[in-house]
């Protein structure tokens, strides 16, 4: 290092909008809360507002009082006209409308105060929804902005600054220890303990060493590392996440359309509710005019849908980003209402409830040698082979410290065993069929630990038994854990494997899964998952989101876990865990039944606020500045707080 030369360029970037470090939607840092534009507003339109009541109350000068009202209107009310206007010429009535009516009717009946209020206090309550729902989205992009905008890169033994736009695949970065990695690739040099979490959510640091994958976002805690560059700014997994949060922020569920059809109707039909209410009483029944109109006008400022119209989407966006905080990629909120329907959840078995790859689990001595021998020994005879058997054995050897004896003579038979002198004595390895075809007896432990699911291998000398080794795919350590939580949400539970029903069956006994399948291949997993939404209506299915994707494509959600690193996973399905975490699944039922249950209290809330005021306002027992202060920005306030909830939930 110490002869590497440093250049530093000053590269800008080029392309903003596509890039997952720059963009300016996630990136661009907020001004502060008193800089916004609507805060200067709101703070003028409250100073004439203010001015004006104490001039109307305190002194004789009415018109200068409603001078000043009028000014309210101007400045607050700009947007919210204009907007009534694009409505009325568009012929689709909203909530703008109700508020103009409302607003306009006021200063036609001589109050003005009044009419001010309401704008100015729909004016307040229009930025603070928009604020909460901004600080939800962007709740997110405070993690993604820990991807840097530069990188130090070694090109020619030259150590030069540039911009993640100008590296290439290949490229050399240089990490440093407490240093953010800028772009996905391979580590080729050196060793460092890697924070994961604003991919995964999990917050417990991943060592990496030469190999393997490091990805854009992700903090480098204590060690020196280089990697060589695999995917350009633009492809990364982070600016993957980016796009498709985005894209599922969007994504509207049942209830959001259902909502949306329902205000489309609802403000035209209030409209004309009060027309009718200020028309019949006024020229009908000869009533005061001015009373009904006044009270008509209530009714109109009262049933503005807002907090109607944002129960479900701050709900879902909140629900999304929460999501994503946590390692959890939630492709849009129809798969949250989904979720929140499921009543039976089908696994793949196979880098699912297990880890997907070959483990000793029993290292058993024969004939008085203990267990350091025979693991010595196996090791010693699998050294040269790159079989997945092999390989789960030296890496056991390596780990225990185990030393590896010299061989010589090595043979091996071709998917069946192996041979070879240690120390001028012959040793055998194998399978079953191995020592079966030469006509040797195995122990009966071997059929025990095959009956169990498992890869036997025996061990022997040329006249007595070493020992015997088994493999195994182990189960994921939060499978059980996982399973019962599931059980306890009254979830029904299935397994279905390419495996054998003996290995099947037994990690359905230990895990306590309602019913297995075994032997199947993809297209047999598809019909299953079909036939369990004939028989218990939501299915979801959780996969590897490669090999499973034709099932988890057909399921109601289709869940792909540990997709850290596989683009075809996050591609294929609905929900992606970044991270092999089985407690994950509970984390989203639980969000999802908790989201579903937020928006319909929210939903619930505003038609009961909104009705019994509906009543106040007919009775003449409020007045605009109630119904515009409780009716309306109340009310949106507290369904925007009760839904921001969500985002405190954790795995």
């Amino acid at each position: 290092m110490q002869n590497t030369k440093l250049q530093i360029l000053n590269n800008t970037c080029q392309d903003e909008q596509s890039c997952s470090c720059c963009a300016v939607d996630f990136f661009e840092e907020k001004p502060p809360l008193w800089k916004k534009k609507q805060i200067i507003t709101a703070s003028i339109a409250g100073a004439l507002l203010m001015s004006g009541l104490v001039i109307e109350f305190t002194t004789g000068l009415h018109l200068l009082s409603q001078g000043l009202f009028v000014l309210v209107i101007a400045v607050a009310g700009r947007n919210i006209i204009r907007k009534a206007g694009r409505s009325i010429i568009n012929r689709r009535l909203d909530m703008n409308c109700l508020m103009s009516i409302a607003a306009i009717g006021a200063f036609f009946i001589g109050h003005g105060e009044e009419g001010a209020a309401v704008i100015f206090l729909f004016f307040v309550a229009e930025f603070l929804e928009e604020y909460a729902a901004d600080s939800a989205k962007h709740s997110i992009g405070e993690l993604i902005h820990l991807a840097p905008e530069s990188a130090h890169v070694k090109r020619k033994g030259i150590e030069t600054v540039l911009h993640v736009h100008d590296i290439t695949k290949d490229d050399i970065v240089i990490i440093r220890p407490g240093e953010k990695i800028p772009l996905d690739g391979m580590v080729i040099s050196g060793h460092s303990s890697i924070n994961e979490a604003p991919i995964t959510g999990e917050s417990v640091p991943v060592d990496k060493s030469v190999g393997d994958n490091v990805y854009a976002g992700t903090l480098n805690e204590d060690g020196y590392l280089e990697f060589s560059v695999k995917k350009k700014s633009d492809e990364t997994v982070l600016s993957r996440i980016i796009k498709l949060v985005e894209e599922a922020e969007r994504k509207k569920s049942d209830t959001e359309r259902f909502i949306d059809r329902f205000a489309r109707f609802y403000t035209p039909a209030v409209i004309g509710l009060a027309l009718a209410i200020f028309l019949v009483p006024s020229f009908v029944m000869g009533h005061d005019w001015e009373t009904w109109f006044y009270r008509a006008l209530v009714l109109l400022v009262v049933s503005c849908p807002c907090a109607l119209s944002i129960s479900t989407p701050v709900a879902m966006v909140s629900a999304i980003t929460g999501a994503a905080r946590q390692g959890v990629l939630i492709k849009g909120a129809t798969f949250i209402e989904e979720l929140s329907k499921v009543r039976t959840f089908t696994f793949d078995k196979t880098g699912t409830l297990t880890r997907g790859k070959l483990e000793i689990t029993d290292i058993i001595g024969l004939n008085n040698h203990p267990e350091s021998e025979v693991l010595s020994i196996a090791a010693s005879l699998e050294a040269n082979s790159k079989h997945p058997i092999a390989l789960a054995i030296t890496k056991e050897a390596r780990q225990r410290n185990i030393e590896l004896r010299k061989t010589e003579r090595f043979r091996s038979i071709q998917g069946m065993g192996l041979k070879a002198l240690i120390n001028g004595r012959k040793y055998f390895l194998g399978n079953r069929t191995f020592f079966e075809s030469s006509g040797r007896s195995l122990p009966g432990k071997m059929a025990e630990l095959e009956k169990q699911g498992k890869t036997a291998i025996f061990i022997s000398e040329e006249s007595a038994p070493v020992g015997i080794v088994a493999l195994g795919d182990i189960m994921r350590t939060k499978a059980p854990e996982m399973i019962s939580r599931l059980k306890k949400m009254n979830i029904r539970t299935e397994m279905l494997t390419g495996d054998n029903r003996d290995v099947a069956g037994s990690l359905a006994d230990i895990l306590k899964i309602d019913k297995y399948h075994a032997g199947l291949l993809p297209e047999d997993k598809v019909n299953v998952v079909k036939e369990l939404s004939g028989r218990y209506g939501h299915v979801a299915m959780v996969g590897d989101g490669v090999n499973d994707a034709p099932s988890l494509a057909t399921a109601n959600v289709g869940i792909a876990m540990g997709t850290i690193g596989s683009d075809v996973a996050i591609e294929t399905a609905d929900i992606a865990l970044m991270h092999d975490d089985l407690s994950r699944i509970g984390y989203i039922i639980m969000l999802s039944r908790r989201t579903m249950s937020i928006v319909k209290q929210n939903i619930t809330v505003s038609l009961v606020i909104k009705g019994s005021l509906t009543v106040m306002a007919l009775l003449g027992w409020i007045n605009l500045w109630i119904a515009v202060g409780i009716g309306d920005m109340g009310l949106s306030l507290a369904v925007i707080a009760n839904a921001m909830r969500l985002m405190k939930i954790r795995v």
